[in-house]
């Protein structure tokens, strides 16, 4: 029987901020990872996009960061403790938006920082002081390289949507930035897959993790729907074409394996040249 979180002893300043939220019931992924990050320990999760993975790694991080929380003014007493990387905007501002609710009746701070915006108001929060920071790698190597931020007093680092992370190219940016950090440390790896580049990951920087596995190998979002059609490769454009209007569908995203490929499409659509995404289609909204 999947536990409560009533059942699970938070500190009085996360307790309150939980019940407000409307939690009761664990998801697996926070049932499973909860108690063993609450311990101290290592772990690679495999859980997919809204498993509530954030819980799952906020709540006992936050828990266990509560014996730094102080009301002290200085920057120099809130330093990042706990660095959380996403490897989008949208990730990014979702986690840290959660962080800040279940946070919100302690002393802790946090912010988040991400590109395609000027860092100054980042670094106006960064220079304040902060015990989380969530970040996309390459704008926190940016805040780096500019010295607004030190992680050398980082005890947890997080990489969520590590699968993502490689996909995109981030392995570089991402060994540069553990490459600053404290070797002591628990590291939290979460991914959609156990492919052999996350597991090589995995095994370079965590210590003995506790492997959660509540999603199969390689296994669709439940909420996801996909379809597979077989056409010739000069009736794709077409067959497509007929899919969209039979759905009716006004707005959609288009993916194909080269540039060259991408201009073949009419004018009017904004086809981008990309590896297809892992989940083609959606019950709200369907990518072809």
């Amino acid at each position: 029987m999947t536990s409560s979180f009533s059942n699970l002893s938070l500190a009085e300043p996360l307790a309150p901020a939980v019940a407000e939220m409307g939690y009761e019931t664990m998801t697996p992924i926070q049932e499973q990872a909860i108690p063993v990050v609450l311990q101290g320990k290592d772990v690679m999760g495999a859980a997919q996009t809204g498993t509530g993975k954030t819980a799952a790694f906020s709540l006992p991080l936050l828990q266990r960061m509560l014996k730094h929380e102080n009301t002290s003014t200085s920057p120099a007493r809130h330093p990042v403790r706990a660095l959380v990387l996403l490897p989008t905007r949208e990730l990014a501002i979702q986690v840290a938006d959660q962080v800040k609710l279940y946070a919100k009746h302690t002393n802790l701070r946090s912010t988040v920082v991400f590109g395609g915006m000027d860092m100054k108001p980042q670094t106006l929060e960064l220079k304040k002081g902060v015990e989380v920071l969530v970040a996309t790698p390459g704008r926190l190597l940016d805040h780096i390289e500019a010295k607004n931020t030190v992680l050398n007093q980082v005890e947890y680092v997080v990489l969520d949507e590590a699968d993502r992370m490689l996909d995109i190219g981030f392995l570089p940016d991402l060994q540069r930035i553990l490459s600053y950090l404290p070797k002591q440390r628990i590291t939290l790896l979460f991914s959609a897959t156990f492919s052999p580049e996350i597991k090589r990951l995995a095994s370079s920087y965590l210590q003995d993790p506790v492997t959660i596995e509540v999603a199969r190998s390689n296994a669709t979002a439940s909420t996801v729907e996909q379809h597979f059609y077989s056409v010739g490769a000069d009736d794709k454009r077409r067959a497509l074409h007929q899919i969209l209007k039979a759905r009716g569908m006004k707005q959609a995203f288009v993916f194909v394996n080269s540039k060259l490929g991408s201009r073949a499409w009419p004018a009017h659509w904004s086809v981008k040249a990309s590896k297809p995404p892992r989940c083609t289609a959606t019950k709200a909204r369907t990518s072809v």
